[in-house]
Protein backbone atom coordinates (compact mmCIF):
# COMPACT_ATOMS: atom_id res chain seq x y z
CA UNK A 1 0.00 0.00 0.00
CA UNK A 2 1.95 2.83 -1.13
CA UNK A 3 0.02 5.42 -0.10
CA UNK A 4 0.85 4.65 3.80
CA UNK A 5 4.53 6.10 2.90
CA UNK A 6 2.82 9.49 2.21
CA UNK A 7 0.85 9.40 5.69
CA UNK A 8 3.08 11.94 8.09
CA UNK A 9 2.16 9.33 11.58
CA UNK A 10 3.44 11.29 14.81
CA UNK A 11 6.36 10.30 17.01
CA UNK A 12 3.88 7.67 18.50
CA UNK A 13 3.32 6.09 15.62
CA UNK A 14 -0.48 7.97 14.86
CA UNK A 15 -2.68 9.84 12.92
CA UNK A 16 -6.18 11.52 13.81
CA UNK A 17 -8.96 10.25 12.06
CA UNK A 18 -12.03 12.59 11.40
CA UNK A 19 -15.14 9.99 10.60
CA UNK A 20 -18.06 11.53 8.79
CA UNK A 21 -21.23 10.21 7.71
CA UNK A 22 -21.24 9.61 3.90
CA UNK A 23 -25.12 10.62 3.58
CA UNK A 24 -25.24 13.45 5.38
CA UNK A 25 -21.35 15.04 5.74
CA UNK A 26 -22.32 14.81 9.61
CA UNK A 27 -18.96 14.48 11.68
CA UNK A 28 -19.14 11.54 14.02
CA UNK A 29 -15.82 11.04 16.14
CA UNK A 30 -12.47 11.44 15.89
CA UNK A 31 -9.60 8.73 16.75
CA UNK A 32 -6.70 7.96 16.24
CA UNK A 33 -4.79 5.21 13.69
CA UNK A 34 -1.68 3.46 13.63
CA UNK A 35 -0.60 1.88 10.57
CA UNK A 36 -1.98 -1.31 11.16
CA UNK A 37 -5.06 -0.38 11.83
CA UNK A 38 -5.27 1.61 8.70
CA UNK A 39 -4.34 -1.65 6.65
CA UNK A 40 -6.75 -3.36 8.30
CA UNK A 41 -9.61 -0.83 7.71
CA UNK A 42 -8.40 -0.81 4.15
CA UNK A 43 -8.64 -4.06 3.65
CA UNK A 44 -11.98 -5.62 5.59
CA UNK A 45 -13.77 -2.13 4.82
CA UNK A 46 -14.47 -1.35 8.59
CA UNK A 47 -13.31 0.98 10.60
CA UNK A 48 -10.38 -0.18 12.69
CA UNK A 49 -8.65 2.03 15.68
CA UNK A 50 -5.63 1.86 17.91
CA UNK A 51 -6.87 2.72 21.50
CA UNK A 52 -4.07 5.26 23.06
CA UNK A 53 -5.46 3.89 26.82
CA UNK A 54 -5.71 0.25 26.69
CA UNK A 55 -2.52 0.29 23.80
CA UNK A 56 -4.83 -2.25 21.32
CA UNK A 57 -6.68 -2.46 17.92
CA UNK A 58 -10.30 -2.58 18.26
CA UNK A 59 -12.64 -2.14 15.32
CA UNK A 60 -15.73 0.63 15.95
CA UNK A 61 -18.82 -1.35 16.14
CA UNK A 62 -16.98 -4.80 17.58
CA UNK A 63 -19.21 -5.36 21.20
CA UNK A 64 -22.33 -2.56 19.80
CA UNK A 65 -22.74 -4.35 16.32
CA UNK A 66 -22.40 -0.52 15.26
CA UNK A 67 -19.73 -0.71 12.61
CA UNK A 68 -18.62 1.97 10.14
CA UNK A 69 -18.04 0.88 7.24
CA UNK A 70 -15.41 2.59 4.88
CA UNK A 71 -16.99 4.38 1.56
CA UNK A 72 -14.16 6.64 0.98
CA UNK A 73 -10.70 7.72 2.83
CA UNK A 74 -9.03 11.28 2.22
CA UNK A 75 -5.89 12.52 3.53
CA UNK A 76 -5.65 16.35 4.19
CA UNK A 77 -3.39 18.48 2.47
CA UNK A 78 -0.04 18.33 4.94
CA UNK A 79 -1.18 14.31 5.00
CA UNK A 80 -1.23 14.09 8.24
CA UNK A 81 -4.67 13.92 9.30
CA UNK A 82 -6.91 11.35 7.52
CA UNK A 83 -11.12 11.51 6.74
CA UNK A 84 -12.77 8.71 6.28
CA UNK A 85 -16.26 9.32 4.62
CA UNK A 86 -18.67 5.79 6.04
CA UNK A 87 -21.71 4.49 6.13
CA UNK A 88 -22.40 4.34 9.91
CA UNK A 89 -24.76 1.26 11.58
CA UNK A 90 -26.90 2.95 14.38
CA UNK A 91 -24.37 5.11 15.95
CA UNK A 92 -20.94 5.90 16.06
CA UNK A 93 -21.04 7.43 20.12
CA UNK A 94 -20.59 4.98 23.04
CA UNK A 95 -22.76 7.49 25.33
CA UNK A 96 -26.04 6.41 22.32
CA UNK A 97 -25.85 9.50 20.44
CA UNK A 98 -24.92 9.32 16.59
CA UNK A 99 -22.37 11.63 16.79
CA UNK A 100 -19.67 11.90 19.70
CA UNK A 101 -20.50 15.70 19.14
CA UNK A 102 -23.99 15.57 20.21
CA UNK A 103 -23.25 18.66 22.77
CA UNK A 104 -22.09 22.06 21.74
CA UNK A 105 -20.94 25.11 23.78
CA UNK A 106 -23.27 27.91 23.72
CA UNK A 107 -23.03 31.92 23.75
CA UNK A 108 -23.06 31.49 27.50
CA UNK A 109 -20.27 29.14 27.78
CA UNK A 110 -22.67 26.34 28.73
CA UNK A 111 -22.98 22.83 27.33
CA UNK A 112 -25.87 22.60 25.69
CA UNK A 113 -27.36 18.60 24.31
CA UNK A 114 -27.86 19.32 20.65
CA UNK A 115 -28.29 15.10 19.84
CA UNK A 116 -30.89 12.69 20.08
CA UNK A 117 -29.88 9.67 22.13
CA UNK A 118 -30.42 6.48 19.94
CA UNK A 119 -29.91 3.60 22.26
CA UNK A 120 -29.12 2.97 25.92
CA UNK A 121 -25.49 2.27 26.48
CA UNK A 122 -26.05 0.20 29.75
CA UNK A 123 -28.18 -2.27 27.31
CA UNK A 124 -25.38 -2.78 24.80
CA UNK A 125 -22.13 -2.74 26.66
CA UNK A 126 -22.91 -5.03 29.20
Amino acid sequence: MEFLEKIAFNRQGLVPVIVQDIKTDEVLMMAWMNKEALEKTVNTGKVHFWSRSRKKLWIKGEISGHYQLVREIRIDCDEDTLLIKVEQIKAACHKGYKSCFFRKINKKGKLELIGEKVFEPGKVYK
